[in-house]
């Protein structure tokens, strides 16, 4: 075996795992899960998971939902739809779910981002508004610190 073998495989599965996050770029509001994507590019699912990680920085899963709540946000700016059918619309099953994950990317719950984002990116381009108003990826948004007094 020569030591082109494993570079060949190692390029092989960093086109599948850029397959598959392609396919959550497009297809974040439709029903997806890691069993699913990894049947798309012929993986088990754990290997599917392990190496989009070690590639990405995060999981299948996380890359997903911060995709969803990306959009969720820029919904929620629009300030024509409620939280429920932003939920809905970028293919979350349930709004607990949406609720509690878009709290720990954004900062605060969905409802409070709908009423504070409409002023504070009010005139700004669209472009501009989706920039500055990114979810932080790789870790949770900070968490205020304590009243104690």
């Amino acid at each position: 075996m020569t030591s082109e073998a494993p570079t060949a495989h190692h390029l092989r599965d960093l086109v599948r795992l850029r397959r598959v996050r392609d396919r959550i770029d497009r297809d974040y509001a439709q029903p997806l899960d890691v069993e699913a994507l990894a049947r798309g590019v012929h993986m088990s699912a754990g290997h599917l998971s392990r190496q989009f990680k070690l590639a990405f920085g995060e999981s299948p899963y996380s890359y997903l939902m911060t995709r969803r709540i990306e959009r969720a946000m820029a919904l929620l700016r629009r300030g024509d739809l409620g939280v429920t059918e932003v939920c809905f619309a970028v293919g979350c099953s349930s709004l607990g779910t949406f609720s509690t994950r878009f709290t720990e990317l954004v900062g605060v719950p969905p409802s409070v981002y709908r009423v504070q984002a409409a002023s504070a990116t009010a005139g700004m381009p669209a472009c501009v508004a989706k920039q500055v108003s990114r979810p932080v990826r790789n870790r949770e948004a900070p968490t205020p610190e304590p009243d104690l007094a």
